[in-house]
C-alpha cells in the first residue's frame, strides 16, 4: 500500500515563496504517475501540476505556469513542488497524489487517474 506525506506548507505574503514536498514510500522499485490538485473553501478540487516518472514530462494548470514548478528525486522518491509569486488565490489545502504506472511516462492531470492521496498541507497567501 502506497503512503504520501506531504510537507512544507505555510503562511506567506503575496510574492512570496514556498516548497512543498512528498514522500512516496510502500511499494519499492515501481514507478509512478505524479501530481498535485488544490482545494480552496467551498471550491472543488482542481488540478496543479503534474510529472511523470521516467521521462520527467510535466504539465501545469494555466493559473500556475511560469510561477510553480514541479520536480522529483529518484533516491528520497520525493515530489516537490516550488511555488514562486505566490497570490492570496493561490490559497488552498495542496495534495500530492500518486498512481502507479509501469510505463513511467504517464503525465495525468484528472483526480479520477490517481488511486493515492497525501493527507494535505495548507497554504495560505495573505494579501
Amino acid at each position: 500500500q502506497m503512503q504520501l506525506v506531504e510537507s512544507g506548507g505555510g503562511s506567506v505574503q503575496a510574492g512570496g515563496s514556498l516548497r512543498l514536498s512528498c514522500v512516496v514510500s510502500g511499494r519499492p522499485y515501481s514507478s509512478y504517475a505524479l501530481g498535485w490538485f488544490r482545494q480552496a473553501p467551498g471550491k472543488e478540487r482542481e488540478f496543479v501540476a503534474a510529472i511523470s516518472w521516467s521521462s520527467g514530462d510535466t504539465d501545469y494548470a494555466d493559473s500556475v505556469k511560469g510561477r510553480f514548478t514541479v520536480f522529483r528525486t529518484n533516491v528520497e522518491n520525493t515530489v516537490y513542488l516550488q511555488m514562486s509569486n505566490l497570490l492570496p488565490e493561490d490559497t488552498a489545502v495542496y495534495y500530492c497524489a500518486a498512481q502507479l504506472d509501469p510505463t513511467g511516462r504517464l503525465v495525468a492531470t484528472k483526480s479520477s487517474e490517481y488511486g493515492s492521496w497525501g493527507q494535505g498541507t495548507q497554504v495560505t497567501v495573505s494579501s
